[in-house]
């Protein structure tokens, strides 16, 4: 497995996409001047070059964030969505396969919102071209993906922002969650439980049925996975047509697991778990379970003794939790501590004292003065790093060490039993078969570290 580096490599050149950086700091003293503050004919070289990987669902949602950018690139395995989005961006190259895409020469920053077994293969081959990197979530579908991106991000970080989608951090809840976690307001963390209600009927990949329409580039979806013939049924619905089998997806363990699992991150200050275990559903080689119960061991930090996370997903779903505190939102989780517990959505979040007399009387919220500061514009926090300080909220080093434990836990499941997990050199240590479903099989002529 990949061994994750402890230092940054040094640049070696400076090529356009940092000369955007370094143009606007020269003899100035400035990290760096807004956007458009340049004029006239040296505007350009304030502006990103940005290709658009996957035009259409969630692709759209970032047409407002960049652009204001130059979009030198759009490409989707579907014409007709490639042809909505040139509309919009008509002096971009059109491309169907995302390989080619990324070829171009002049691409600074790429927004990746293909599907899911693709993201880990455009976000590293991208980051091997020295290029940015908005990524949607999850960001890799089997354990080693996660590593291996994660790895050659870290090995670039002094040169690429990077971004996984889970823009609802931008919420101002997720900062005050962090802030009562770290100042008290459970008291001594215990455990951390994460839900989401979402559930799926599907038993085996869909039947071949029909051919794909001349605009739908089917092999290009197909992509690195497994072939599975082509039926009309994985197109219907959006991400919810197909993020379930195995080989497109981890059904709600990257998709909303991303947001959700995000709350719980964002305030434990957790590296990756020591050991993961799992049951939910009878084990299907084609899909990934409805109902699932994961839960991870994380050992103590500078604030916190060792805790455990469990995610519970569909019909697992707890209706209460820690001596009948309730799980109302269909997505949220629970801090439990010894003195109260905190439930919380995305947007809200409530307290339940252990001593009802007392109340929260041991907890006092910190001044606004000190609170952490607001994200502001999710994609907006990428665009600006990209060309400031590179810094994001959700790089890929936070994001791939969350991703990495929610698909070890699929590992788990998988093997039925638990697995103690050496997180340094990316192996389980008491079943050594099981590291074999840590990475996935890829078709012939794909790799995922094309440089």
């Amino acid at each position: 497995m990949t061994t994750l580096p402890k230092t940054s490599a040094p640049t070696q050149s400076i090529p356009r996409r940092q000369f955007i950086k370094s143009a606007a700091v020269a003899g100035t003293g400035l990290s760096i001047l807004p956007s458009g503050a340049l004029a006239g004919p040296e505007a350009p070289s304030n502006k990103l070059n940005v290709a658009i990987i996957g035009a259409g669902g969630r692709g759209r949602a970032h047409f407002g964030a960049v652009r204001n950018e130059n979009v030198v690139a759009l490409c989707d395995i579907n014409e007709q969505t490639l042809a909505k989005a040139a509309k919009i961006f008509p002096g971009a190259k059109h491309y169907v396969d995302w390989r080619k895409c990324l070829d171009q020469k002049d691409i600074d920053a790429v927004v990746c919102s293909t599907t899911d077994h693709t993201h880990a293969f455009i976000a590293n081959w991208a980051l091997n071209r020295g290029m940015h990197v908005y990524c949607e979530k999850p960001l890799a579908n089997c354990v080693k993906e996660a590593r291996v991106v994660r790895a050659n991000y870290l090995k670039n970080k002094d040169k690429v922002a990077t971004q996984v989608g889970m823009q609802r951090r931008a919420n101002p809840n997720f900062n005050r969650v962090r802030e009562a976690i770290l100042d008290g307001a459970v008291g001594t963390l215990k455990h951390v439980h994460v839900w989401g209600n979402r559930q799926h009927d599907k038993t085996a990949y869909l039947p071949a049925s029909g051919e794909p329409p001349a605009h739908l580039h089917y092999d290009l979806w197909i992509g690195p996975s497994p072939w599975h013939p082509y039926n009309p049924g994985y197109f219907r619905g959006g991400c919810l047509s197909w993020n379930m089998y195995w080989d497109f997806g981890s059904w709600q363990v990257g998709d909303m697991g991303s947001h959700t699992m995000d709350l719980a991150w964002n305030a434990i200050d957790a590296g990756l778990p020591t050991s993961a275990q799992a049951h939910g559903d009878p084990v299907n080689s084609d899909v990934a379970p409805s109902a699932l119960t994961m839960t991870f061991d994380h050992p103590a930090n500078d604030w916190r003794p060792a805790i455990k996370v469990t995610w519970y997903q569909g019909s697992h779903k707890p209706s209460v939790l820690a001596d009948g505190v309730p799980t109302k939102p269909g997505h949220g989780a629970l801090f439990e501590g010894d003195k109260a517990c905190l439930v919380t959505e995305f947007h809200r979040h409530e307290f339940f004292p252990r001593d009802k007399n007392a109340g929260m009387a041991h907890y006092k919220p910190r001044r606004e003065s000190k609170r952490i500061p607001p994200i502001g514009g999710f994609q907006a926090q990428w665009v600006n790093a990209c060309k400031g300080d590179l810094k994001t909220s959700s790089n890929f080093d936070y994001s791939g060490t969350m991703i990495e434990q929610m698909l070890l836990g699929l590992v788990a499941y998988r093997v039925g039993k638990k697995v103690e997990y050496d997180g340094a050199a990316g192996r389980i240590t008491n079943d050594v078969a099981a590291n074999e479903l840590l990475s996935r099989k890829y078709r012939k002529g794909w790799n995922l570290d094309e440089s």
